[in-house]
């Protein structure tokens, strides 16, 4: 946000149509009735933001840059990307309300944490259909330059790594989906890897779900 704040005090285009769209974002806070969103639902996309933040700080922030050509093209369009942010995030927040009443049976499979997590830690397996994700609260957040990698494990085989990273919020809270649907597979770990994830554990796993 910074460098596209610094950039809207020299580019008196850009700041003009920010100025026109400013009454879309304003209107769609009055277009639909306020609902209070419950703090499991918040905890869960908030995880999903910080998770994401967390995958983009390891691999470098010129890693969701365009190429040079492409940046002024960029810049344009992020105050149209703001305005139909917040509709968007309503979409989904509608689609998580319907899915939650869906005929979807979801299978909830509670997963042990171990140290050196919190002792009031929790996390859980939520299955509905053939997507799978993984739930935990109260979660230390992992040290400066690591980040918490999936891992799914076949049998006696060794874990299996996954692009699964994740962090959690100031809560502890965080949410993240795990690959595939959790056929053939025995038990989904979770360790705590340098930034960017790992090919083979480097740590004891701090989470446990046996499927």
């Amino acid at each position: 946000m910074e460098p596209f704040r610094e950039h809207l005090e020299r580019c008196a285009e850009c700041r003009e149509e920010l100025s026109q769209l400013q009454g879309v974002t304003d209107s769609l806070a009055i277009a639909v009735p306020h609902v209070q969103a419950s703090a499991d639902l918040r905890g869960r996309l908030m995880g999903v933001v910080h998770g994401e933040a967390e995958l983009l700080r390891a691999t470098g922030y010129e890693a969701d840059r365009p190429v040079r050509a492409r940046a002024q093209w960029r810049l344009r369009l992020f105050p149209a990307l703001v305005a139909t942010g917040a509709l968007a995030a309503g979409v989904l927040i509608g689609a998580l309300a319907l899915n939650t009443g869906s005929a979807q049976q979801t299978r909830v499979i509670q997963a042990q944490v171990l140290p050196p997590a919190g002792r009031d830690a929790t996390a859980a397996l939520r299955k509905v259909g053939s997507h799978v994700q993984l739930q935990v609260t109260g979660m230390p957040a992992p040290a400066l330059g690591r980040i918490y990698e999936v891992w799914l494990k076949d049998g006696s085989g060794p874990p299996a790594p996954t692009d699964a990273l994740f962090s959690v919020t100031g809560q502890g809270d965080g949410t993240v989906g795990v690959p595939g649907d959790l056929k053939g597979v025995s038990k989904v770990l979770v360790t705590e890897e340098p930034a960017g994830g790992s090919l083979k554990p480097t740590r004891s796993p701090v989470i446990v779900a046996s499927v």
